[in-house]
């Protein structure tokens, strides 16, 4: 019996309440008036095993926005729709040791993205979406997501009116540069765009389904795209903290500053958590620590 499937609801509800003790307690966002609306105590989970096994625990009828766990997705269609030497020439690999809405490291580069998990990577690739618009856009990427995932994201307008309302003006300043450099084709469209999968919205039980297609070895994804998105998640996905958590816990992980954590169990399933409460690099506190308990108590690391 693999890991995961090792889970009861007993041990997970221990190992929720565990974390949720040991973790520091976390900031909401507050830049985007709706996000800081969440209670800093919620928390769910939902794990989904390549089994058909599924198991969750807490607050999981809430819905969220994806945020910065939906660039995972972006890489991931653009790569099936593209291929990786297109998608490669607009932006690296590489991890990157500045905030995720850093201009001076996009300076530094001379205009090229670091890579997909930071904003001027996502920005440089929401421009590159297919559709003839950012509506369009951001429509197609979804029913794209629910039809191979099975889930049922949708685009939540309300909390797009509350991003609109106070537009980042750090995305502004990245994506100003990007189209001076020759990255962007249509400024307006990829801030749009990007704003607009930002706020692609579900419970805990979505997030993990998308996870499960990075995790299952029999997805209808090219096992090559697979492991590139995994292989960024692992050395991007959590920002300036990858390196750190890569040691800790040893999975491919993205984070949303909606509160929103995939964990990637390659070859075993996907662990979601959803917990507000952020640390000041903006990774959630609450469900880091969750998942590092259960990957150390299970041996879940990649590298095990």
């Amino acid at each position: 019996m693999k890991g995961l499937d090792k889970l009861t609801n007993t041990k997970l509800s221990a190992w929720v309440q565990l974390a949720k003790t040991q973790a520091e307690p976390g900031q909401v966002a507050d830049r985007i008036p709706q996000l800081a609306l969440a209670d800093p105590g919620w928390f769910a989970v939902h794990i989904c095993c390549e089994s058909g096994q599924a198991i969750s625990f807490g607050d999981t009828a809430c819905i969220f926005p994806l945020m910065s766990v939906i660039k995972t997705f972006s890489l991931l269609y653009l790569l099936e729709h593209l291929g990786a030497k297109t998608v490669f020439g607009w932006v690296g690999v590489e991890p990157s040791d500045t905030p995720f809405n850093s201009l001076e490291q996009l300076i530094a580069d001379r205009g090229r993205p670091r890579n997909p998990m930071i904003n001027s990577g996502a920005i440089t690739l929401a421009d590159k979406l297919p559709g003839k618009d950012a509506s369009d856009r951001t429509l197609l990427f979804c029913q794209w997501l629910n039809q191979l995932a099975g889930c049922q994201l949708r685009l939540d307008e309300v909390m797009l009116a509350s991003v609109r309302s106070t537009r980042s003006k750090a995305n502004q300043a990245i994506a100003n540069y990007l189209a001076e450099t020759g990255y962007l084709e249509n400024l307006e469209t990829a801030l749009d765009t990007y704003e607009q999968i930002c706020c692609i919205s579900g419970q805990v039980e979505d997030l993990a389904l998308l996870g499960k297609l990075l995790a299952d070895e029999n997805s209808c994804f090219s096992v090559q795209n697979r492991r590139i998105v995994n292989a960024v998640m692992l050395t991007c996905g959590l920002y300036e903290a990858s390196a750190q958590f890569a040691v800790k816990i040893g999975l491919p992980m993205k984070s949303g500053i909606g509160g929103g954590l995939i964990a990637i169990v390659p070859g075993e399933g996907a662990i979601a958590c959803y917990s507000p409460g952020l640390d000041n690099i903006g990774n959630p506190v609450a469900a880091i620590a969750f998942v590092e308990g259960l990957a150390q108590e299970l041996q879940l690391s990649v590298f095990s």
